[in-house]
């Protein structure tokens, strides 16, 4: 059982719903805290049927935690979870600092669980469009190796965050008004379009949500030289990403095969019937923790080449449940290991 938890960035859009996993998964949790901005701090949180009071987030915050489990800006990130570290515990980061750092694990439990029990210190949750994604190569690529990815998401306004809903909802309502609306989550309006820019330029003339899905992708799987030619973009949908995914492999897999490995694997749900109109959609996928796939189909432009579609809920696999499900994986090694020995 881990002693004390500590859950920082609680009363975010991802925070709160890993207290909503928390509360439901039965994490073996001795004591839990919540840390947050002195914005935040002394203003009571619900958890458990109990009333919790929020701390500060300090350095001398995280003494007595074993686990520190975070969902906070890069910038936050950076300055206190060392000092976690530093205290002796084992941190899950939601933020995108430490992902590429040679030093730390980047992992999906269904994909690569050996890096988080052999990780030291922080433990990388992945970008909740790469980590769908990789979810779903994961069967392709035991079955036959991957050589090239190109895939194109359709990421919804939560993943802005709460005010990305709010500009969404409130964009909608002024546009069917035909009155303006100041936009704050967005650069152009979101409300019935698509913006073809999630992050800032970078190299290349890609973004660096885009430039995530590279980096992420091959270090989680392992492959320092895997092709991946991604296109990331915002669209008018509240929750849930969706992506088309390509994929060229060493041998060529069939769509029934496919259909095969992907039902096979943990995490992924087949929804693909096109003839009846089953295909997964974000209206059917919120709220969900697994990553569904369909349209699976032959690449015709390519012989080795297969193509589907992909959709998860982007707060919760994305993100809070691919966290909690590291915490999960952590407790269940080392409480075995305790127990054996």
């Amino acid at each position: 059982m881990f002693q004390q938890v500590a859950v920082v960035g609680a009363t975010g859009a991802v925070g709160r719903i890993m207290l909503q996993l928390l509360a439901e998964r039965n994490l073996p949790v001795k004591n839990y805290k919540f840390l947050a901005s002195a914005r935040s701090a002394g203003q009571s949180l619900e958890f458990q049927g109990k009333s919790h009071k929020i701390e500060e987030l300090t350095p001398h915050a995280f003494a007595g935690c074993d686990l520190v489990i975070a969902s906070t800006p890069d910038d936050v990130a950076a300055k206190h979870l060392p000092d976690a570290v530093k205290a002796g515990a084992t941190v899950i980061d939601e933020s995108g600092y430490f992902r590429m750092r040679p030093d730390v694990a980047l992992v999906i439990p269904e994909v690569n669980p050996q890096a988080a029990i052999d990780a030291k210190g922080i433990i990388a949750s992945p970008n909740c469009s790469t980590t769908q994604m990789v979810l779903a190569l994961k069967p392709l690529h035991d079955a036959s190796r991957l050589r090239r990815v190109i895939v194109s998401s359709y990421q919804a306004v939560s993943g802005a965050g709460l005010q990305g809903t709010v500009d969404l909802y409130e964009g909608s309502k002024a546009h069917l008004a035909g009155e303006d609306y100041a936009y704050t989550a967005f650069a152009h309006p979101i409300a019935f379009n698509a913006i073809p820019q999630i992050g800032g330029f970078k190299e290349d003339g890609y973004t660096s949500e885009e430039l995530k899905m590279v980096y992420e992708t091959r270090k989680i799987m392992g492959i320092p030289d895997l092709l991946v030619c991604p296109t990331c973009v915002r669209v008018p949908v509240a929750n849930c990403h969706s992506e088309t995914i390509t994929v060229e492999t060493e041998r060529p897999i069939s769509p029934d095969e496919a259909r095969e490995l992907f039902a096979a694997f943990p995490g992924i749900i087949v929804v693909d019937e096109p003839g009846k109109g089953r295909y997964p959609m974000p209206s059917d996928c919120t709220g969900r923790d697994e990553v569904f796939v369909g349209r699976i189909r032959r690449d015709l432009s390519h012989p080795n080449g297969l193509s589907f579609w992909c959709v998860s809920d982007n707060l919760r696999k994305g993100a809070a449940t691919n966290a909690i499900q590291i915490a999960e994986l952590l407790a269940e090694h080392r409480f075995a290991a305790r127990a054996r020995g």
